[in-house]
């Protein structure tokens, strides 16, 4: 498997300089764009998985870090602005390719800081490879896609994955479940906490990340667990206990109760560092500047007060 590195010299997105990293996976190449900004020790950002998921979201927590490190925030396979090719989106693809883009874009060790399912594949690859890390904060850490969470087994979440992925019914399945007003209600349910935040910009935003062609592919994977990288909470607990890089966890005291006790079952083992602070399940994004200030004696940061 090869890899290469393109740059754009135009600063788009939120500020920073843009980059595709050319991937290939299976006989196919596919187009990962990352944006860097600032100086300094590197530090990877990694947003959540979601049908919405985009670099976007860690965009002002990027720059707020930026002052003290080189940050670089990516958009995975199949979300964001990198290719969405209908491609059988599994744990093995994001797991080679977050091997592959760590070992490629850095020549010494990093800071990560991952949300909800990026978790897993972060854990997993710490613990392969330890001597990647310096350290690791996971905020509002997941290991289960949302159909699993509800009580979906396997084989009917294999079921609704397989039409969402079929050519007319996938697509109407996914237009209904990626409509302004569905989306609205999910981040009120479970993703935003203040609700005032979800203007109609806004949404829109959300939306338009979800209408580019090939969305529903990653999008169907994740919601149907299929991109789950461990499957049960006892694996994903001895990835932490068996990790050897400092590790801080962030919770959101909306998060739903499932995900909430889960989050408190990592911050209760030994050696782990957690904060408890506003938000839910998206709370990197809608709270940057209290997740900063809660992690800055983490990182050894100066005050940011």
């Amino acid at each position: 498997m090869s890899s290469n590195l393109l740059s754009t010299d135009h600063p788009v997105g939120f500020g920073g300089v843009v980059n595709q990293f050319l991937w290939n996976w299976e006989n196919q190449s596919l187009r990962v764009v990352y944006e860097t900004l600032g100086q300094g020790s590197p530090l990877l950002l990694l947003p959540a998985f979601s049908s919405v998921s985009s670099r976007e979201e860690t965009g002002e927590l990027a720059r707020l870090l930026a002052p003290y490190f080189q940050v670089f925030a990516v958009d995975w396979p199949g979300f964001g602005e990198s290719a969405r090719p209908g491609l059988d989106y599994r744990p093995a693809l994001y797991q080679q390719f977050l091997a592959d883009f760590v070992k490629s874009v850095f020549n010494t060790a990093i800071t990560v800081v991952a949300a909800g399912h990026a978790a897993t594949y972060v854990l997993q690859l710490a613990v392969k490879q330890p001597s990647a890390f310096t350290k690791i904060v996971l905020v509002a850490p997941t290991w289960r896609g949302p159909l699993p969470t509800m009580g979906a087994n396997s084989q009917v979440a294999g079921m609704v994955r397989e039409l969402v992925r079929s050519p007319i019914v996938g697509q109407i399945l996914y237009k209904l479940n990626t409509s302004p007003s569905f989306l609205k209600f999910m981040y009120r349910r479970h993703v935003f906490a203040d609700t005032t935040r979800l203007t109609p910009n806004f949404i829109n935003q959300k939306w338009q990340t979800t209408q580019k062609p090939g969305a529903r592919f990653a999008s169907a994977a994740f919601v149907t667990g299929n991109i789950d990288a461990v499957q049960t909470q006892a694996d994903f607990l001895g990835l932490v206990s068996s990790l050897s890089v400092p590790l801080m966890i962030v919770i959101g005291e909306s998060s739903p109760p499932k995900s909430r006790q889960e989050m408190q079952a990592m911050a209760n083992l030994p050696g782990v560092k957690s904060v408890v602070l506003p938000g839910s399940l998206g709370m990197l994004e809608e709270y940057p500047a209290a997740i900063l200030a809660a992690m800055q004696d983490f990182l050894f940061l100066p005050s940011t007060r």
